[in-house]
């Protein structure tokens, strides 16, 4: 007999329904008994003992299923050794119940944050295996993550139906994709949707490059030009800033976001009017794209392939389009980034896409 217990943590996305699937059903499939604790609204639920047992028939027809059945929330990493409001260790509470239902393992679906407590547990001696969610395809040791081709998808498709109104009104249009820290989403959503400037947290902006590119489409005949702006876009004045000085520059700004600050300058240096667009969370809504679906059932087949194996103490990853088993120590704590030098960033500047640098 095997007692798993399973949470989604973090913030939402596509695929985590059909991932969790991809472990239960390879798990099912095996002569091995199974027994199925779906801990929920994340690590709330394995602090708190609030958790429902769950057959094979809770993982029929959710493979196209966006959300997460279990519910998820966010326990940040940097308070989780702090005691709640009644003083209760929070770190012992998911010991003490991990083991008072005598799992097996524990499999854990998250980004950064989440890996970060998963591996936690993993030093505090738990069984653990994750799997890799995020739509913004910045977790470590993975080329790949579910939920991020989804959000591509949507991201694109905003893009696209921007394109028709700002082509018949002439006008300049800022599509805000999501990513406060890394550019993939908004990266291959703006080549994707043939953005003409694209502005990423990695390559800081400079405002005068950004207006040059809008004059020189004007000048060519250009009636109209589209930006994918992510949400953490930063000007280079910005990043010489300290993060402390930084966060007090954002908190006592008259602008919503960067991208509103971004339409005000071009509007202002231009004279042309700018529009900007927030897709927001659509962008980790619906149902996942058949990439996804495919992509994240077999990285749960393989985390219940680790399961029957009793190999603990992994990420399921992707690399060189093999599905791979990653050392959660080597996820954890670590951030992947886009290299400005990359060979897709060159690319886009080959195609004439202004990284405002």
């Amino acid at each position: 007999m095997k007692r798993i217990g399973m949470l989604t943590s973090g913030g939402d996305c596509q695929a985590l329904n059909a991932a969790m699937r991809g472990v239960v059903k390879s798990l099912m499939n095996s002569k091995e008994e199974v027994e199925i604790y779906g801990f929920l609204n994340g690590y709330k639920g394995l602090i708190y003992s609030n958790f429902k047992m769950l057959t094979g028939k809770d993982f029929s027809g959710i493979l196209t299923v966006g959300g997460t059945i279990l519910g998820s929330s966010r326990t940040p990493f940097k308070t989780i050794k702090d005691p709640d409001e009644n003083g209760l260790n929070k770190v012992e509470a998911m010991k003490q119940n991990y083991y008072k239902l005598q799992l097996d393992c524990l499999v854990i679906l998250g980004g950064n944050g989440t890996h970060k407590t998963a591996n936690l547990l993993r030093q505090e001696g738990l069984n653990v295996i994750t799997l890799p969610k995020t739509i913004d395809n910045d977790l470590y040791g993975t080329d790949m993550t579910f939920g991020f081709q989804s959000a591509v998808d949507i991201a694109t498709s905003a893009i696209d139906c921007i394109h028709t109104t700002a082509a018949s009104h002439g006008r300049i249009f800022i599509v805000e994709v999501m990513g406060h820290k890394v550019g993939y989403l908004t990266l291959n959503a703006g080549m994707a949707g043939g953005a003409d400037i694209i502005l990423i947290p990695e390559i800081p902006y400079d405002i005068d490059k950004i207006v040059k590119k809008v004059e020189e489409r004007i000048k060519n005949g250009n009636k109209f030009t589209i930006l994918a702006v992510a949400e953490g876009a930063i000007s280079k004045e910005d990043a010489k800033l300290s993060k402390k000085e930084y966060q007090k520059k954002l908190q006592n700004s008259p602008y919503p976001s960067v991208s509103y600050e971004v339409a005000a300058k071009i509007q202002e240096r231009t004279g042309q009017e700018v529009r900007v667009t927030v897709p927001g969370h659509m962008q980790r809504g619906g149902s996942p794209c058949p990439y996804d679906r495919v992509f994240a059932s077999r990285l749960g087949s393989e985390a219940g392939k680790l399961i029957l194996e009793g190999e603990y103490g992994f990420m399921v990853g992707y690399r060189n389009r093999e599905i791979v088993k990653v050392p959660l120590e080597d996820v954890a704590g670590k951030l992947k980034m886009i290299d400005p030098n990359s060979t897709i960033v060159q690319e886009a500047k080959m195609l004439g896409i202004s990284f405002g640098d």
